[in-house]
């Protein structure tokens, strides 16, 4: 959300993107303690139960053939609004301090074509507070469809890539300790922020959709991006259900890494639950993100 949507005017120590947060006790010292998100990184696991789900896109698309709801897009809506409803994974720490962005973005790597070599071309969402499955699945597939009509970039932090891949190794080397510190300092250039997943709040890796299985991905220093999630292929297996009786149900692994020091285990932990319960409750998907999901935390 832009300073003009939010209605607040910046204080001195924001970034173009985020807020300042004061931060109490140790969290107010951490970023001191441990500058480098690739020291600060914990993994969480979890299997989540999609036999609600698959059944109800089942019945969703087949009111919609021409466009067709995924797995996937079920993932990034549930994530957005975990992240509208738990604003601290909405944070980073960058510079020493820790910010609260001012708008929830998703990203997303995109395979122009499923073959070894193929080129891969970047993809952000920032969904809006009326956004819902339906117009998330529609700017998502549409989004896809147009860079895989190209084999090639077609404009935007793509084309900024390459050009700086023609730029020889010296000039280069020099060009990125610039950027790197201008990074730090939260003044780079909107050109090379803008489009850059590891400028996002979530960078999400649909590793089912080529058959693997969800992994954990390492963080980078670079940029504010402090959480990496990637799902699976799904399966089936047998279930003990809470009234003791087995079911064959359908599962899928996720697996996530995070910056610890933007909260607790105790907030992640809740936050993970927030995804089970829409995953198991998939009508929460077609409420507005602006809408509270009106899930109780135990």
């Amino acid at each position: 959300m832009s300073e003009q949507k939010s209605g607040k005017k910046r204080k001195w120590g924001d970034r173009r993107d985020a807020r300042l947060v004061r931060t109490p006790g140790l969290q107010s010292i951490m970023g001191y303690l441990w500058p480098k998100r690739t020291d600060c990184e914990v993994y969480m696991h979890d299997t989540l139960d999609i036999t609600e789900l698959m059944e109800w896109l089942d019945k969703e698309n087949a009111s919609h053939p021409e466009y067709k709801t995924t797995v996937f897009h079920c993932a990034i809506t549930a994530l957005a609004r975990m992240v509208r409803e738990r604003p601290l994974m909405n944070r980073y720490i960058q510079g020493y301090r820790t910010y609260e962005r001012d708008e929830i973005s998703l990203s997303f790597i995109v395979k122009r074509r499923f073959a070894d070599g193929a080129e891969e071309s970047l993809m952000v969402l920032v969904p809006e507070d009326d956004d819902t499955l339906s117009s998330i699945s529609r700017k998502i597939v549409g989004n896809v469809n147009e860079t895989r009509k190209s084999e090639h970039s077609t404009g935007g932090i793509d084309s900024v890539i390459d050009a700086f891949a023609k730029i020889p190794m010296p000039i280069l080397a020099l060009a990125i300790r610039i950027i790197r510190y201008l990074d730090f300092w939260g003044i780079n250039p909107k050109i090379l922020t803008d489009g850059d997943t590891h400028y996002t709040t979530i960078l999400a890796s649909n590793l089912g959709s080529i058959g693997g299985p969800a992994v954990y991905h390492h963080l980078a220093n670079y940029g504010t991006n402090s959480i990496i999630v990637t799902i699976g292929t799904y399966y089936k297996d047998e279930v003990r259900m809470p009234d003791g009786t087995k079911q064959l149900r359908t599962l899928i692994d996720i697996g996530v890494t995070l910056d610890e020091r933007i909260a607790d285990g105790f907030y992640f932990v809740r936050s993970l639950k927030l995804i089970k319960h829409i995953f198991r409750n998939p009508d929460l998907l077609e409420k507005p993100l602006g809408e509270h999901s009106g899930f109780v935390y135990e």
